[in-house]
């Protein structure tokens, strides 16, 4: 059987996986923070609750991101991007301009 501790470092980063960017590439730096803690939680039962925060935080912030960017799309768009997208949005198109 495995451990609560290693469950909830397992799931943290499978978590950390999935919102990484490029995918699946985890920063060693922040699994290794995970590990130490990982371990430090078989002593404490507050580092345990702290992972379980973090895994909760983690989870949230990536389906955060979705809904986002699914019922947002122009978030992440210059401002003559989202001006031009508006436009489009009720049927105008946006002049020429010369440069």
């Amino acid at each position: 059987m495995v451990s609560q501790h290693a469950q909830l470092y397992r799931a943290l980063l499978r978590q950390l996986k999935k919102a990484s960017l490029p995918p699946h590439k985890i920063n060693p730096a922040i699994s290794s923070s995970f590990r130490t803690l990982a371990e430090q939680a078989k002593q404490s039962q507050v580092v345990l609750e702290d992972l379980g925060n973090a895994l909760t935080l983690i989870g949230a912030q990536r389906e955060y991101k979705i809904l986002l960017d699914r019922y947002n799309p122009l978030v992440d768009l210059t401002a003559e991007e989202r001006i031009e997208k508006t436009a489009h949005r009720v049927g105008l198109n946006m002049p020429k301009t010369v440069q």
